[in-house]
């Protein structure tokens, strides 16, 4: 039997999921996790809601129920689920142009680019030639200048590339432009999801959150970044001329919302990257868009539309960036042959270093699983996917058993 106390594991999973806490101990183990939780819900129930090992591997302090980390573009889902409120509101349509609630942004060639095309990263808008450092991010109305100033690499909606930073820099923009308060998107995801909820969130760090309550990320050598995600990728990551160096290493790059006192930036909104949160948090709010999405007031119709396969663009879903066929529909990502999680209507976001949430409306589940140790996959992170593969066996048994029962 394996020893949970070993590793710190602490949580629960209700009956019929044990399989998921004998994973989840298992990558203490064998897979070398240093702290790190997981979550899910199925119908609307917390049915595994497990956190272990240390928090900040240099001083040993435990990982805690209310530990949080940030989750890096885990974070994409999280700002899309701001604008499926907003459509489902009324505030705004899809399919129509970002300059209909944007007049700024129709310069240079981007009048034609419509919201879906913008959220399905095929604007080609995945870098910026302007500066654009901490300063120009903390003011949000001189970040919205170089957003609408900004030309396309090439005709939209004709290509995918990756936008790795600046994806949420224009969500946040369209976001504040369409609500009648004029939130930011920090403001409002904090507003009307995380104060909802009762859950620990932020895609804006507040000052008040002690540095206790964060873990710290433990980073991967470069020896193992080249063996996980290959040779050929990381000479494009290190390459400064490249689409992903450009769109995920620089100006402003990730590093921007690390802070050396402080562990994160606080009062800063990167909504493509610096969400900041708790496994339970992510799986609860994924868990409401996968049941109906009472609790948030979200319609019938924004859910099915986030639920429909995606859309690509007229040369496919090889992504400019990423080298590969990755699927984007409205902000989140969709499940592939390549990136599986779910069912074919399900969707959500994962994160650099492992971090994954998603919603999967067939059987009602929202998922997170969030870690402090950096890790190196780009197709589904080692120690995510033995959970996941748990709980789907763990729910389908679960059908089994009550099929048997009516009968």
């Amino acid at each position: 039997m394996l020893d949970n106390h070993a590793f710190g594991i602490q949580g629960h999973v209700s009956r019929g999921f044990e399989a998921v806490r004998e994973a989840f101990t298992d990558n203490f183990i064998r897979r070398d996790e240093f702290g790190g939780a997981c979550c899910a819900f199925v119908s609307g129930e917390k049915v595994v809601d497990l956190w272990g090992g240390v928090r900040n591997k240099c001083t040993g302090e435990p990982w805690e129920q209310d530990t949080m980390v940030v989750v890096h573009s885990a974070t994409k889902g999280l700002a899309a689920m701001t604008l499926a409120i907003a459509h489902s509101r009324g505030w705004l349509d899809y399919e129509e142009r970002v300059c209909a609630y944007w007049p700024e942004f129709l310069q240079n060639g981007k009048e034609r680019i419509t919201i879906r095309q913008l959220l399905a990263h095929q604007a080609g808008l995945f870098a910026f030639d302007e500066p654009v450092d901490r300063s120009v991010v903390a003011d949000l109305d001189r970040l919205a200048v170089v957003l609408a100033r900004q030309k396309p690499a090439w005709e939209p909606g004709t290509r995918q590339a990756y936008h790795a930073l600046s994806l949420g820099f224009y969500e946040g923009e369209l976001l504040h432009r369409v609500d009648p308060q004029h939130r930011s998107l920090g403001q409002f995801f904090q507003d009307e999801v995380a104060s909802r909820l009762g859950e620990d969130v932020y895609i804006r760090l507040p000052e008040t959150i002690p540095n206790s309550r964060l873990a710290t990320l433990a980073p991967p050598s470069l020896a193992e970044m080249v063996h996980g995600f290959g040779l050929r990728f990381m000479l494009q990551v290190l390459n400064p001329r490249s689409n992903i160096n450009r769109a995920l290493n620089r100006n402003p790059g990730t590093g921007i919302y690390q802070d050396a006192e402080h562990i994160y930036a606080r009062n800063l909104e990167v909504p493509s990257g610096n969400g900041v949160a708790t496994a339970r948090a992510i799986a609860h709010a994924y868990s409401v868009f996968a049941t109906g999405g009472h609790e948030l007031g979200l319609r019938e119709e924004t859910l099915d539309l986030l639920a429909a396969p995606a859309i690509p663009p007229t040369r496919g879903f090889h992504d400019e960036c990423l080298k590969g066929d990755v699927q984007f529909s409205l902000g989140f990502m969709k499940p592939s042959q390549v990136w599986p999680f779910g069912s074919a209507c399900s969707f959500g976001s994962p994160g650099a270093g492992g971090s994954l949430g998603f919603a999967d409306p067939s059987v009602g589940v929202g998922y997170a699983y969030v870690t402090s140790r950096m890790g190196t996959r780009l197709t589904g992170d080692p120690r995510d996917v033995p959970l996941r593969e748990a709980l789907y066996s763990a729910i389908t048994a679960s059908s089994g058993a009550v099929r048997k029962r009516v009968a």
